[in-house]
């Protein structure tokens, strides 16, 4: 078996304006360094179908899912484009014409992924898509995220699929909200991550007994480095993956923790995305028969995540 690369076309025809970070580019550069590292020949690659309405109905409301696809904009001819060819849903998200479509394609990736890791035919996935999911809650879209993929993929995995635990591991440097949100108080979800603390969306910090028990998420300073964040996957994400013995692992890839990436004030590396996917994949082993799932979220200094993706995917295929 292989690792599956889920991606399409429409994903990059979502845009939200030339200044704005989350940007077609950044698949392009993932696609440009995974040929540029020789990965090809350990990777299938799988055209991301349309996600059905009832998949992202399982997290999200309908009055949200219903705003998102009632307020793109018209396609215009010609000259560039001006602020009537986006509909913003918050200060800093917006929609343009191809909008719906790239987030079908992005929810659908994951979906496609995982029934397809489910059933034996790839060892694992990683879905270059866009928008990004892991800021989206159950009634709005936020944070550049129009639908949680993520979110998505999980549930589908428990209410279609048949597994009855999963876990969602957040690597992003922003905390994942949406996914918190979603997934709060369901015991079959576990959700681990860390996120740079105080940092958009400002969210993730509770007291002890207000944290639900299915929530391992752990807030850093700015300028925590790999060995910081090694340390808490060693003493905070593994003993409760261990304890939770998920079926499946499904992981929000955000790469902008990495030390060039302007958006955060973090210090991880490469080899850092690549030990924490190694752990992953040894949970996996225990108790999911390998099974894992990656969905791309933030990464906005190209070369750092192309660079990222490439040392994350790398690892994951050498389960292959």
């Amino acid at each position: 078996m292989t690792t599956a690369i889920y991606s399409h076309a429409e994903c990059q025809r979502h845009e939200m304006g030339d200044w704005h970070p989350e940007a077609p580019a950044r698949l392009q550069a993932i696609e440009d360094q995974l040929i540029a590292s020789r990965l090809s020949p350990l990777l299938t690659y799988c055209e991301a179908p349309l996600a059905a309405l009832s998949d992202i109905a399982r997290v999200h409301q309908p009055a949200m899912i219903a705003r998102v696809r009632d307020n793109l904009p018209a396609p215009r001819q010609g000259g560039p484009a001006t602020q009537q060819d986006y509909f913003a849903l918050d200060t800093d998200t917006s929609l343009n014409p191809y909008s719906w479509q790239a987030a079908l394609r992005a929810a659908g990736a994951a979906v496609a992924a995982t029934e397809a890791v489910i059933a034996g035919e790839f060892s694992n996935a990683f879905c270059a898509i866009r928008p990004p999911g892991h800021h989206a809650t159950p009634a709005t879209s936020m944070g550049f995220c129009l639908f949680n993929n993520i979110a998505i993929a999980a549930r589908h995995a428990l209410d279609v699929c048949g597994l009855e635990r999963v876990a969602i591991i957040d690597f992003d440097v922003h905390h994942g909200n949406g996914t918190e949100e979603a997934i709060r108080h369901d015991p079959r979800i576990l959700m681990a991550s860390f996120f740079q603390h105080p940092l958009y969306p400002y969210s993730g910090v509770h007291a002890p007994a207000d944290t639900p028990a299915n929530l391992v998420n752990v807030p850093v300073p700015a300028y925590s480095r790999g060995d910081a964040v090694r340390e808490l996957v060693l003493q905070k994400w593994l003993p409760a993956l261990h304890a939770h013995q998920p079926q499946m692992l499904f992981i929000s890839a955000g790469f902008d923790a990495h030390r060039e990436d302007e958006l955060a004030q973090m210090g991880l590396v490469e080899a850092d995305y690549a030990w924490m996917t190694a752990q992953l994949m040894q949970v996996a082993d225990t108790y999911a028969k390998g099974r894992i799932v990656s969905c791309l979220e933030g990464g906005y200094n190209l070369s750092a995540l192309a660079r990222s993706v490439a040392a994350h995917v790398k690892t994951l295929a050498s389960a292959a």
